[in-house]
């Protein structure tokens, strides 16, 4: 019996051979009786069900077409095939009506190369410093960026790692990437820092150890918030923090609420009354420093300036993890003591004001390149509509920040996106879901492909070139 042939998968520049029921390198693509098929089923977006996952063939479906309007519907483009190699329209041309209006969804899985995530993680723990390399499974994939308020992020992914190292840098960077933006969780680990699983959507575990919340605030921001809260039960609190550690005392909030001096001196570099930077190093004790105990912040107590036997002092973390309750003796030294019941209050309302700690997945990535000729004869005319809001840009159906300037760069937050909605291609590069949506008339106007429109109930009953199954999320 003569063995069939292969058949070649144009979907990504692989351009594998693939025998009949088999799957292309991409796990994406396959051969099913001599066509190329897309694996995974087309997702439709349908707010008038409950939310849910449910896969049907289009034909099964007993979609109501008149029932089915834009509003309500919603065509993502995952699932549903590509362009590429990009000199033919996008695998769906989607006419819908919205609000009365005529629109045009153009629909197109995307391959990107010149892509990354950003990733924001919640949390009071230094990470690694500014420039550290974040590695996954041995090989670097991105770097440690600048700290923001409560949060460490990290940039990861990217051309360079991807297509410009080893081709191990680059399969590695990509499974990352995937795994990263398919709500899955990823162990990365820091140069000379931490090594944290990082997981869209749920808490950052360190070194380990589960995060639980981030902190509320700097120490400054904590004494300004809780000043009045500590009047009267305590001499002196010190707000312990990695960034700026405050002091109620010498602090503007103190003072304007006439709390006396204590005559506290504090180790580290004094900008402002109340507020100290470099108290200690980043670290995963107190306030993010890597102190144990948080006497060693402290010097001599100024007799002159206040200090006197019995003088009580709460030292707590921006968190209200860590705190202790402590009395001058005769020789002015700080002996820690049981916390009384009055200051508990205080501690725990802290910890209330934190919010939970959150990885934040985003993706971003570069929707230029020949893409857009999948959408119009001019893909320049494209990126203009895009940026001047006259074409609306959604990734897997998603909302999307596009970024000023040259090019079409958009970043969504991969929690937005329904399930599994990313893919690869071996080159080594990221598949993501792009979805344009302009006016009819603003389509024709771009040079669009208007002899490939369809209309929504004819998609939704014929389904497409790459198979005739769909995934139906409704919510």
């Amino acid at each position: 019996m003569k063995k069939p042939e292969k058949i070649r998968c144009d979907a990504c520049p692989v351009m594998c051979f693939i025998a009949d029921g088999k799957i292309g390198a991409c796990d994406r693509y396959a051969n099913q009786g001599g066509k190329i098929i897309r694996c995974d089923p087309l997702t439709i977006l349908d707010r008038r069900i409950e939310a849910g996952d449910e896969v049907k063939p289009f034909l099964k479906a007993d979609w109501d077409g008149v029932k089915a309007s834009g509003d309500d519907v919603f065509i993502t483009a995952i699932g549903s095939g590509t362009t590429y190699p990009d000199y033919k329209p996008a695998p769906f041309l989607v006419s819908r009506e919205i609000d009365g209006a005529d629109f045009v969804t153009v629909v197109t899985e995307a391959i990107f190369s010149y892509c990354g995530v950003k990733v924001k993680i919640d949390t009071d723990r230094h990470l690694g410093h500014e420039g550290a390399i974040v590695r996954s499974q041995g090989e670097a994939i991105g770097h440690v960026m600048t700290a923001e308020y409560g949060s460490q992020m990290l940039s990861l992914g990217g051309v360079d790692h991807l297509t410009g190292g080893s081709k191990d840098e680059g399969r590695k960077t990509c499974d990352a990437l995937l795994r990263l933006c398919n709500k899955e969780g990823v162990e990365l680990t820091i140069d000379d820092g931490s090594t944290v699983i990082v997981q869209a959507g749920k808490a950052p575990i360190v070194d380990g150890q589960a995060e639980v919340r981030m902190r509320v605030g700097c120490g400054s921001a904590t004494i300004g918030m809780f000043a009045s809260q500590w009047k009267g039960l305590v001499d002196e609190v010190v707000v312990v923090d990695d960034h700026i550690t405050g002091v109620v005392s010498e602090h503007q909030a103190g003072k304007v609420i006439d709390w006396p001096h204590t005559g506290i001196r504090i180790v580290g570099r004094k900008s402002t009354p109340g507020r100290y930077f470099k108290v200690a190093e980043p670290g995963l004790g107190w306030g993010g420093t890597d102190i144990e105990d948080p006497l060693t912040i402290l010097g001599q107590w100024r007799e002159a300036k206040g200090a006197k036997p019995g003088l009580s002092m709460l030292m707590v973390s921006t968190t209200g993890e860590h705190y202790a309750y402590y009395v001058l003796n005769d020789q002015l030294e700080a002996v820690e003591q049981p916390m009384p019941d009055t200051l508990r209050p205080s501690v725990d309302l802290i910890a209330e004001n934190c919010e939970p700690a959150l990885c934040t997945v985003l993706f971003m990535g570069g929707a230029g390149g020949s893409l857009r000729s999948g959408v119009t004869n001019n893909p320049i005319h494209l990126t203009r509509s895009v940026h001047e809001d006259k074409t609306c840009v959604t990734v897997g159906g998603a909302p999307v920040y596009v970024w000023p300037g040259g090019g079409i760069t958009v970043m969504v937050d991969v929690t937005t996106m329904p399930d599994n909605a990313f893919g690869y291609v071996p080159t080594p590069a990221l598949v993501a879901p792009l979805e344009f949506t302009v006016g009819r008339e603003e389509y024709t106007r771009l040079g669009g492909h208007d002899g490939s429109i369809r209309e929504l109930s004819d998609v939704l009953e014929s389904g497409g070139e790459y198979g005739d199954d769909a995934r139906v999320i409704g919510g």
